[in-house]
């Protein structure tokens, strides 16, 4: 699991800057084991214990559920976490970014199960694809649809003799179940200008613990994982791993827009697609363009 190194993620550092939450991290990892148990090997009371408890399971690190008298029994449930540092392109003199709210998607084709929300209500109807095209969509924090594509629109004010060094597409994503599913994988693919940039799999529709910004009223689907897609003259990188060798003169960057598409994969893993916007999910943003460039040719 990948963690941003931002000011949204400072509840997941500040929960490892204790030697008590430390130790029970070491103990969950060699077995499962109850509120009193970890109380007792850590040397602390059961309600001290609790409190240390609800701060690993706030950020994803651990989890925990009831088992009849055994009390809150407790298990990792995440053991691998790769930090992701903030891109600097040395090769960019410049750079303007765009942050998209997920109703402003100017194409769209889906399938049910599908439907936007906004902070309040479900828009229109669950289900039907023409609520992707009702006037509130514009206000939408949500969007989720099993089948299909959506495509947003950025101005590209890049002109010559300005070249492109860097595009850089950030979003909270999962996959679509009806309910949510954590094991239920999707293969999600990213396009630029019509040209595909990469594929990611998504693990799984998460709901087994409430997103820190989703809206009590939601039961549903409750967070995602934030995907950071970076293009450059190297090649396309998924969360700093360089996954394919296309670069930047294959996206047909001389164009006045630049068109990025999420879509559900055809032949793939077909689990779907949720679109996280700030008002829900775990990170306070809609879907984030950054693009970088150079003042002069070369």
């Amino acid at each position: 699991m990948h963690i941003q190194v931002t000011e949204e993620n400072l509840p997941f550092f500040e929960a490892l800057a204790s030697p008590v939450r430390i130790k029970i991290i070491h103990l969950l990892s060699q077995r499962d084991a109850n509120v009193k148990e970890l109380a007792e090997a850590v040397g602390v009371s059961s309600a001290i214990m609790t409190s240390h408890i609800n701060k690993l399971e706030a950020v994803g690190i651990i989890k925990s559920q009831r088992c009849g008298h055994k009390g809150k029994i407790c298990s990792m449930l995440n053991s691998n976490f790769t930090l992701q540092f903030p891109y600097y392109s040395k090769d960019s003199q410049y750079s303007y970014e765009a942050e998209i709210p997920v109703g402003h998607y100017t194409a769209a084709e889906v399938c049910a199960t599908c439907g936007i929300a906004d902070e309040e209500k479900v828009i229109y109807a669950y289900d039907d694809p023409r609520s992707l095209f009702d006037s509130k969509r514009f206000g939408a924090q949500l969007l989720w649809f099993a089948r299909g594509y959506v495509e947003y629109t950025v101005s590209n004010y890049v002109t010559a003799p300005q070249t492109i060094v860097s595009i850089e597409i950030k979003a909270e994503l999962s996959s679509e179940y009806p309910h949510y599913r954590d094991d239920w994988p999707s293969d999600i693919e990213l396009y630029l200008n019509g040209v595909h940039v990469c594929t990611w799999t998504s693990p799984g529709d998460f709901g087994d613990k409430h997103g820190k910004l989703t809206p009590s009223w939601w039961t549903s689907n409750q967070y995602g994982l934030l995907k950071t897609f970076l293009i450059n003259d190297r090649g396309v990188y998924l969360d700093g791993e360089l996954v394919s060798d296309k670069t930047l003169k294959e996206f047909h960057l001389n164009q006045e827009v630049l068109r990025i598409r999420f879509a559900v994969s055809e032949t793939g893993l077909t689990g779907g697609l949720t679109i996280y916007g700030k008002k829900f999910g775990n990170y306070a943003q809609d879907i984030k363009v950054c693009v970088g460039y150079n003042a002069l040719e070369g």
